[in-house]
């Protein structure tokens, strides 16, 4: 397992890989305590593998149901959230700092930044420019130990969204899961007295807890909340990125006062 973990980086495993695990708790949960595993026999070669093979595809699958889901939420609640944070209806950053900002990165992409007048005739071309910004950012702020907040808010974002895409797949096994388990408590009337019946029981009460979890945790608006939270982390980058200008400024300026001018008559 510890080698499959490996396969992931820190995205992908805490944003990707994490929501697989738990989207199939239960089979895992029932294939760990249902199969003995004081022996290695092929029986376990095959669950090992069953159980890795799993993981990567409902990884993968994950990460294309986030897209389906965060293409729909962009259309829904009108466009990416660092679009809409940008824009100067929105009061979730402070107009001076967003202003600050938008001269910085219209400096940075070459682009005149949108007036307000400019904007209320045209919030789509205003939006464009933004969209602009986006992409520059999150391009700028991939160092993750650099940019610590931005990735930890990605991270969460991506984690939400992902796990409420595998929402309905991980009911769906989690449904399959505890038909299995109650057909071999019906099939064996004193399954509870014995320890392969009290493994059942446990599958059950994990089952439950899982079901629980999913319908709470995997909701629309937690993806929602994660996605501004992650958009406003990645405006206010602005602020690390013009600190870094502002430096580059002052020491270029500073060496331009310490070149020695030639004499008149050198």
């Amino acid at each position: 397992m510890m080698d499959v973990l490996k396969i992931f980086d820190a995205y992908s495993l805490r944003a990707r890989l994490f929501p697989a695990i738990i989207a199939c708790a239960p089979a895992l949960a029932a294939l760990s305590l249902l199969i003995s595993w004081k022996s290695f026999h092929l029986s376990n070669t095959i669950a090992t593998l069953g159980i890795v093979v799993l993981l990567v595809a409902i990884a993968d699958y994950a990460r294309a149901r986030g897209r389906v889901i965060e293409r729909k939420m962009y259309a829904e609640f009108g466009g990416m959230p660092s679009i809409i944070l940008f824009r100067r209806v929105d009061p979730t950053i402070d107009d001076g700092s967003k202003e600050r900002y938008r001269f910085f990165l219209g400096d940075k992409l070459g682009i005149k930044a949108p007036t307000s007048e400019e904007e209320n005739d045209n919030q789509g071309q205003a939006d464009k420019f933004y969209d602009q910004c986006g992409v520059w950012l999150r391009e700028q702020t991939r160092d993750t130990k650099k940019f610590p907040l931005v990735f930890g808010e990605n991270v969460a974002y991506g984690f939400r969204r992902n796990l409420y895409g595998l929402k309905w797949l991980g009911l769906g096994l989690n449904a399959i899961v505890v038909v299995a388990c109650l057909v071999l408590l019906w099939l064996d009337t004193w399954a509870l007295a014995t320890h392969f019946g009290r493994r059942v029981t446990v599958v059950l009460v994990v089952a439950v807890f899982h079901a629980g979890y999913m319908l709470l945790a995997a909701r629309k608006a937690l993806v929602w909340d994660a996605a501004n939270a992650y958009g406003r982390q990645l405006i206010l980058s602005c602020e690390a990125l013009l600190g870094g200008a502002t430096t580059a400024k002052k020491a270029v300026a500073g060496r331009k006062k310490t070149v020695k001018k030639p004499a008149a008559n050198e």
